[in-house]
This record gives structure tokens, sequence and C-alpha cells, in this order.
């Protein structure tokens, strides 16, 4: 599952926490409105359990971004805020 980030409106950081029920390859992506990819912030085989990423979005310009979780046929994606 995916959590919505906090804060939210940040600036620069944001927290972005995300469950993995079992052992499983893990992408979670960051990407602007247009949908072109501005960081990969986890790529990586995960054991089960809680987890917590950090998105720095120091030089990006304000606006809405979105952030895909992608796990064993599981995809989920929330929006987030950024103001500078």
């Amino acid at each position: 599952s995916l959590e919505q980030n906090y804060s939210n409106q940040f600036n620069p950081a944001t927290t972005i926490e995300y469950f993995v029920p079992h052992s499983a390859h893990v992408s979670l992506i960051v990407y602007d409105l247009l949908g072109r990819e501005v960081t990969t912030l986890v790529d990586d085989d995960c054991n089960a359990g809680n987890y917590k990423a950090t998105f720095d979005g120091s030089g990006l310009a304000s606006g809405v971004y979105l952030y895909r979780l992608i796990s064993s046929g599981y995809m989920e994606t929330k929006k987030l805020l950024l103001l500078n």
C-alpha cells in the first residue's frame, strides 16, 4: 500500500511511506504532470515490511507532482504539492 506523503504541501523535502506485504521488487518513482520521470526514489528488492522514502524537491519548480509505487502487479499513484 502507498500512503499520502507528509507534509503535503512541502518545501523542500517530504516523506513517503509504503508497505510491502511480501518480498518483492519495488519501484517508487516521481513524475511531473506531463508524465516525465523526475526521479526514482526506490528500485530494489524489498522484504515484507513498512518503509519510508524521502523526496527532496530542491531545484524543482513549484507545482503538483505524482509519485507511483509499483510492485508485484500492484500499482498506485498519488499527488504531492511542492511550494517554493
